[in-house]
C-alpha cells in the first residue's frame, strides 16, 4: 500500500497526552531502530571496512555541504559570550534548501517523502531563537535517519553504516556548530547528563565495545584512553571530546559518566544507558512536546 506523505505536526500538548506518545507506533519504532543499530555495531569500529549503499556516501556528502557552510558564515563580533547570532544566518541558508537537500539522498520513487522528512532534518541541528542544541535536536536528526530506514530508502544492513559513517559525521557537524557558535546546551542536566549535548552516540558507542577486551568501562575517565581510541570507538570520541572542553576533575564535570565507570561489563553500560535515555529523555514531557507525528513515525497506537 503507498504511504501518503505529509507535513508532520506536533500532538502531545498537554502531560496528559504522554501516555499517547509511549504508546504510540513512533515511540515503538524510534526505540526500536536504536536497538538495532546497537546490535549492528557490537564489535566494530569506526576505521572497519562497511558495506554501504549509495545513500550513505549521498548523507555524508550532505553533512559535508552543511559544514562547508559554517566555514562560509563565521561567528559575529557580538557582546554576549554564548549564542552567537551568525547560527541564525546558517539556519536560515539550511531551511529554505532542505527540501532539495533532502530530495539529492532519495531515490526518485521516494522524493515526495522530503515533505515529512524535513521537519526532523531542520529542527535537527539546534533551535533558532535560543539558540542552543540538545537531545530533544539529538532526537529530531536521528528521527530523521529512522524515518529514512522505515521508508526504505536507507537498507537494514546500512545499519553500521549509519552509526560509524552518517552518525560520526554528523557529530563532527554539531561539534564544529556548538564551538563555532558557541551554542548553549538545551535543557541541560548539567554535570547530571552524560553531556551536555548528546545522548545516543554513547548508546551506540557502548555497543561497540561490546565483545572487545582492549577498553573496560573502569577506563572511562583516563584522558590518555579516550584520546588513543577516539578514531575507533564513538563512546570514547564522545569521552575525548568533553575532556577537550571541559576542565578539572572527570568526577565533577562527569559525575554520572563517572559512575557508569564502576560497572564491569559494556553490555550493563549499554542496557543501563538505553533504559536511562527512554526514562531521562524519551519519556519526559518537555521532549515529547516538541516531537512532530506523520505517516512515517505515526501517533496511531503500535500495534504488537
Amino acid at each position: 500500500m503507498a504511504v501518503e506523505f505529509k507535513r508532520p505536526e506536533r500532538l502531545i500538548k498537554r502531560e496528559e497526552d504522554m501516555d499517547r506518545w509511549l504508546n504510540s507506533e513512533a515511540y515503538a519504532s524510534f526505540v526500536g531502530w536504536i536497538k538495532v543499530l546497537a546490535q549492528s555495531v557490537k564489535g566494530k569500529k569506526v576505521s572497519d571496512s562497511i558495506p554501504e549503499s549509495p545513500i550513505i556516501g549521498r548523507l555524508t556528502a550532505m553533512l559535508d555541504k552543511l559544514s562547508k557552510w559554517v566555514d562560509e558564515i563565521p561567528p559575529l563580533e557580538q557582546p554576549q559570550r554564548f549564542g552567537n547570532k551568525a547560527f541564525r544566518t546558517w539556519l536560515d541558508r539550511v531551511k529554505p534548501n532542505s527540501k532539495q537537500l533532502i530530495e539529492e539522498i532519495l531515490p526518485d520513487n521516494l522524493k515526495a517523502a522530503a515533505i515529512e522528512l524535513q521537519i526532523y532534518f531542520i529542527e535537527g541541528f539546534g533551535n533558532y531563537t535560543r539558540i542552543d542544541y540538545g537531545t530533544g535536536h539529538e532526537a529530531k536528526f536521528m528521527a530523521f535517519l529512522c524515518c529514512l530506514m522505515k521508508i526504505g530508502a536507507v537498507l537494514v544492513e546500512d545499519g553500521p553504516a549509519i552509526v560509524l559513517k552518517v552518525t560520526t559525521k554528523y557529530l563532527d557537524l554539531m561539534r564544529k556548530i556548538q564551538q563555532t557558535y558557541r551554542m548553549e546546551p538545551a535543557g541541560s542536566h548539567g554535570v547530571w547528563g552524560l553531556d551536555d549535548f548528546q545522548f545516543i552516540p554513547f548508546i551506540w558507542g557502548s555497543a561497540q565495545l561490546m565483545g572487545q577486551d582492549e577498553i573496560k568501562p573502569g577506563q572511562i575517565p583516563d584522558p590518555p584512553i579516550a584520546a588513543r581510541y577516539s578514531n575507533d570507538y564513538i563512546f570514547m570520541s564522545c569521552v575525548n571530546y568533553i575532556n577537550q572542553v571541559k576542565t578539572g576533575p572527570f568526577a565533577e564535570h562527569s559525575n554520572v559518566l563517572w559512575g557508569i565507570s564502576s560497572l564491569t561489563e559494556w553490555s550493563r553500560v549499554n542496557s543501563g544507558l538505553l533504559k536511562m535515555y527512554k526514562g531521562e529523555v524519551l519519556d519526559k514531557f518537555p521532549v515529547a512536546q516538541h516531537f512532530p507525528f506523520g505517516s512515517i513515525l505515526s501517533i496511531e497506537p503500535d500495534r504488537p
